[in-house]
């Protein structure tokens, strides 16, 4: 493969944690592969007379903690020159966010990995509602007197999480018999004035949830994520911890099923969160597990995700 000008947006380069983020092991793949790796943040956009630039920096990287990386080069750089553009900004998908991914289809060029417009689509929490016989017994409303009917229907016990949370952050779980259950609900609309996902409560999630790992599609790895004792969340983020999985014949049908539409939408990198054989989340913003993944089953899924980049684009250049 030619020699490749690969950009990132991220956050703060100095926070991505060795042996964990999943941009990095990108990162260290394209350098290894001879490719460039120039680096951005949401902030250094710009737009001007037809193109979009970015204060962007050339890097090289190495897996040494508190040591990764190295600036080259400080340039404002036109993005129309770069052949990838990872978009890899953690979440909140906020105002800012959603600017940022109308700036950037505005760059002609390059392979943007995930597509813009599959990111504003694709809400992490509400993108699984298209597949309700995936997901648990599902409530997405404002109304404290719907909730409450919604917790009664499902026997006195469900899971509440905000539509645009992430990293496990607001994820409740709530019983009818909880003498705080009309302050909690009142605290996670804001008093009934932003809608919620309400959840049918699974039993398997006290072993943890999985994530799985999708390139372009298809199931790569799996790890499942153990919430620590007393709490509900399995989230890395949140204090849980990882351990090795295999796929289940259920969570490979959810995968078939998803795998078309995704494509679809140029959701090329996903990761999805099954708890006990149902679909709960599609991450697509910045997933993250490759690292764990890698290490419980020796395999280097970064490699994967750098070969599919690299056939996207021979096959552009072919079509040229």
């Amino acid at each position: 493969m030619s020699h490749l000008r690969i950009g990132f947006l991220i956050d703060p380069i100095e926070t991505l944690i060795v042996g964990h983020d999943t941009s990095l092991a990108f990162m260290l793949e394209c350098q290894r592969r001879g490719h460039e790796v120039h680096y951005f943040e949401q902030k250094h956009l710009e737009y001007r007379d037809g193109n979009v630039y970015a204060a962007a920096k050339r890097v090289e990287l190495q897996r040494v903690k508190g040591d990764h990386y190295r600036v080259v080069e400080e340039a404002r750089l036109e993005l129309s020159v770069l052949d990838v553009i990872f978009l890899r900004k953690d979440p909140p998908v906020d105002v800012e966010y959603l600017h940022a991914t109308q700036l950037l289809e505005l760059a002609s060029g390059p392979l943007l990995v995930n597509d813009p417009s599959g990111l504003r689509d694709a809400n992490e929490k509400l993108y699984v509602l298209r597949y309700p016989d995936l997901i648990p017994k599902t409530l997405v409303s404002r109304s404290l007197a719907e909730l409450r009917i919604f917790l009664q229907e499902l026997g006195g016990e469900m899971v509440i999480k905000p539509i645009d949370g992430f990293g496990g952050r607001g994820i409740l779980h709530l019983r009818a018999d909880d003498r705080n259950l009309n302050s909690l609900l009142e605290l996670a609309t804001a008093g009934g004035a932003q809608a919620i996902v309400a959840q049918q409560y699974l039993p398997a999630s006290r072993e943890g949830d999985k994530r799985i790992v999708l390139v372009d599609g298809e199931p790569l790895g799996a790890m499942m994520r153990i919430p620590q004792a007393g709490d509900v969340r399995g989230n890395l983020a949140a204090g849980g911890r990882s351990a090795k999985s295999a796929l289940t014949a259920r969570e490979r049908e959810i995968c078939s099923r998803l795998a078309p539409d995704l494509r679809r939408r140029g959701l090329y990198f996903v990761g999805l969160d099954v708890i006990g054989g149902f679909l709960t989340e599609v991450n697509v913003t910045s997933p993250t597990g490759i690292e764990e993944i890698n290490a419980f089953d020796e395999i280097a899924i970064e490699r994967a995700m750098i070969d599919f980049v690299e056939r996207k684009i021979e096959e552009r250049a072919a079509r040229a």
